[in-house]
């Protein structure tokens, strides 16, 4: 899950009254309650399984980290003891879970906690926020999910449905998480987001939305207008494609990082890991995972961390 990059903002459509918010906030959770997937981070109110289930999440689909999730909780279940795993065996545990520099904000932000919470995590936002690697979107899941809250989680599925159910018309960051905030039913933070983020995952798709079994389909502005032009593509859609992954830099990387899971390695043996004969390509990733903290280097040997 992350924050959506929008390019366009609403060209002054009539925003909704609060009232009209809240009764989208109500039938989001009213179809929350029999249709939320079941995830294994929805079973706790623990804010560390949380904030490591979140983080695991950005960029990486649902049902991957979920296969993972006891794993993670097992081997880090406070921060206490991430600390004590040390953060090549943090990178190590993430192996498949993609992005493996957020492994290394995981550890630092486990440090944090341990050096300044007593290996707590805090309950505001400015002091959620104040970890490595904790933005906007991931301080309010923490505030939503961990302590039931009455605030928005604001991301793409959210953006989404706002700009096609609530507004017919793109959106920028700032206008639909006014109106995100809006729709929270009061005294159910938890339920609603879950709900609004799966609504969003499950629904009210990107590319197939399923607008006939859809609750909002009769108030849905999108609909209503007629507009054949989707106003998500320049709201929730807005993230730029990846270039190809076969034979580019983050493939390289990868492939370091994966035999090093392994053993530390000679720069040749990267060097072979990789599949690529250029010394200079290779030593410049290399010096970017040193930058980011993924690995170090010892006489002649790298290793992970």
């Amino acid at each position: 899950m992350s924050l959506p990059q929008h390019v366009a903002s609403p060209t002054k459509p009539d925003l909704p009254q609060r009232r009209a918010l809240q009764g989208f906030g109500r039938t989001i959770l009213g179809w929350g309650e029999g249709n939320l997937r079941d995830l294994p981070w929805r079973r706790t109110r623990d804010p560390w399984h949380i904030l490591l289930a979140e983080v695991a999440l950005q960029q990486t689909q649902a049902a991957r980290v979920a296969e993972r999730f006891v794993e993670l909780t097992t081997a880090m279940a406070t921060p206490t003891a991430t600390v004590h795993l040390g953060k090549a065996g943090v990178i190590s545990l993430w192996s498949g879970l993609g992005y493996n520099s957020r492994a290394v904000r995981l550890f630092q932000t486990a440090e944090r906690l341990v050096e300044s919470f007593d290996g707590e995590v805090p309950g505001t936002n400015a002091e959620l926020q104040s970890l490595p690697g904790i933005g906007p979107y991931t301080a309010a899941a923490i505030e939503a999910f961990a302590f039931e809250r009455d605030v928005a989680v604001y991301d793409t599925n959210v953006a989404r449905v706002i700009a096609r159910a609530v507004l017919g018309a793109p959106t920028s960051t700032k206008v639909g998480f006014e109106l995100a905030r809006s729709m929270v039913p009061k005294h159910s933070g938890w339920l609603f987001n879950q709900a609004m983020l799966d609504f969003g995952a499950t629904l009210c798709t990107a590319r197939s939305p399923s607008c006939e079994r859809c609750p909002l389909r009769r108030r849905c502005a999108w609909r209503n207008s007629g507009d054949e032009q989707d106003p998500a593509r320049t709201t929730a859609g807005t993230a730029r494609p990846q270039g190809r992954f076969e034979g580019s830099a983050r493939q390289g990387r990868g492939r370091m990082i994966e035999r090093l899971r392994r053993s530390s390695a000679t720069f040749e043996e990267l060097r072979t890991a990789t599949g690529w004969d250029d010394d200079a390509q290779v030593a410049t990733q290399l010096n970017d995972l040193m930058t980011a903290g993924l690995l170090s280097k010892r006489g002649a040997k790298y290793f992970l961390g």
